[in-house]
């Protein structure tokens, strides 16, 4: 790693969800103790003085991070373990404590690595423009790593990443009319929708695919019929006259290609809020 201050510093707070799953499964709690055991041991023989070697000492810690973040996207953070990560690298368990010192190091160096992909910019001046980027960069990597949306917004600053982008956020709207609390509500308010978003957009999708599959293994007449019932079920009773108004304009609130101008508009309305703030 490089030399720079924000490198040195290194996690703040220890991770606050990632064991919640572990705490309810006896086969996970196993493995933790097993390997606790393994990071001891390393620990005496570092203190010993002994040194990584065969294929621990042509591992990197950013090696070791990158499979579990890898991992985490792929099957969600109940996959990730060392014995898990150890098997993709190839390497014995042991390996990978002379490079991380526990699991719950990795939890928080996969958090501080995702959220270096979004760089609250410098204050530009234009505190419109310089929230708009931070949320839009914020989605794309909430959807790159859905995992995070657990670990992200909530609580003090986990990292220098974290803290970085706060204070670049809170800076785009000093001098703009507000008091500090009010700033924050703000921020606040801005995280919650960029997350709700987020999430109801991976839950849309993964609901499509669901929906695809089942669709593909069913005759096409059985589909459409499917489809002939839900219109009776909302047009046909007369009880839903405003969702009748929907399919009778084909309109799909779910449809993936509204789904960035969906976004955008909600994003709109949330900077309106903030700039009506700002006149009272």
């Amino acid at each position: 790693m490089g030399g720079n201050q924000e490198e040195e510093e290194g996690p703040f707070l220890p991770m606050r969800l990632f064991r919640a799953v572990e705490e309810n499964d006896p086969q996970a709690r196993q493995e933790r103790a097993r390997e606790r055991q393994i990071a001891a041991a390393v620990s005496r023989a570092r203190q010993r003085g002994r040194r990584p070697g065969g294929r621990a000492r042509g591992l990197s810690q950013a090696d070791i991070v990158d499979i579990a973040i890898a991992i985490a996207d792929a099957e969600g953070t109940a996959a990730v373990s060392m014995r898990r990560i150890a098997k993709d690298l190839q390497v014995g368990v042991m390996s990978l404590y002379w490079h991380i010192e526990s699991k719950e190091d990795l939890h928080q160096l996969m958090l501080e690595t995702v959220q270096d992909e979004v760089k609250a910019s410098e204050p530009s001046g234009d505190w419109r423009v310089d929230l708009a980027a931070f949320a839009r960069s914020t989605r794309a990597m909430m959807h790159r790593h859905p995992w995070a949306i657990d670990h992200i917004g909530v609580g003090p600053p986990s990292g220098p990443n974290d803290a970085r982008n706060a204070d670049r956020l809170i800076a785009a709207l000093d001098g703009c009319g507000l008091d500090i609390v009010t700033s924050l509500w703000a921020l606040m308010t801005l995280s919650t929708y960029v997350t709700g978003a987020a999430v109801r957009e991976i839950q849309e999708a993964r609901w499509q695919r669901g929906a695809e599959a089942i669709m593909s293994a069913m005759p096409e007449e059985q589909v459409a019929e499917a489809f002939a019932e839900f219109d009776r079920w909302v047009r046909g009773s007369g009880r839903y006259p405003h969702l009748a108004k929907l399919l009778e304009q084909d309109i799909d609130p779910d449809a993936p290609e509204t789904r960035d101008e969906r976004f955008e508009f909600g994003l709109s309305c949330v900077l309106d809020g903030i700039a009506a703030r700002m006149k009272e």
